[in-house]
């Protein structure tokens, strides 16, 4: 629907789109929401649109609990993952074909981009940037951001490139 969306930390999003209406994307962004590991995941229409543009997505990105969506659209099933820190051992647990990492910012299985969350959601962010349109363009957008943007002093696991 149209109807404001509130994201766990409390933001308001005015959805632009229905699910109906919504045009093809190059990127899906799934971030934590109020209800990412409760009621959502039975929200069978946004669970099958999700699993429906994640499969076209040339990259699908998840922050935080975001990650519990994309597992149960069946788009994490045999790869690897993460979530927001105390939630990993319940993604592990209600979903067990995922390789869960811990203590990482972010990890990349093909074209999805699973973050912890939080101020780490910006490592995923300009990595994708960095994948995208090079580093230069990725270290330009960080210094907008006042951050220092070196990759290799990010803890992450890249398992594939691309699928």
């Amino acid at each position: 629907t149209l109807d404001l969306v509130t994201s766990f930390e409390g933001l308001k999003i005015q959805p632009e789109y229905t699910f109906e209406t919504a045009p093809p994307i190059d990127i899906l962004v799934v971030p934590s929401a109020e209800h990412s590991m409760g009621k959502d995941l039975e929200n069978e229409a946004m669970i099958q649109w999700v699993k429906q543009v994640g499969t076209r997505a040339r990259y699908v990105v998840s922050l935080c609990d975001g990650a519990f969506v994309l597992a149960k659209a069946g788009l994490l099933t045999q790869r690897e993952a993460t979530t927001f820190p105390s939630d990993v051992r319940r993604l592990k647990r209600m979903f067990p074909e995922i390789r869960v990492h811990e203590e990482v910012s972010f990890v990349q299985d093909g074209p999805m981009i699973t973050s912890a969350g939080g101020a780490k959601s910006y490592d995923a962010a300009l990595y994708l940037c960095e994948l995208l349109y090079g580093r230069k363009v990725a270290v330009g957008i960080a210094k907008g951001l006042c951050i220092d943007w070196k990759l290799d002093r990010i803890r992450f696991e890249r398992v594939r490139d691309d699928d």
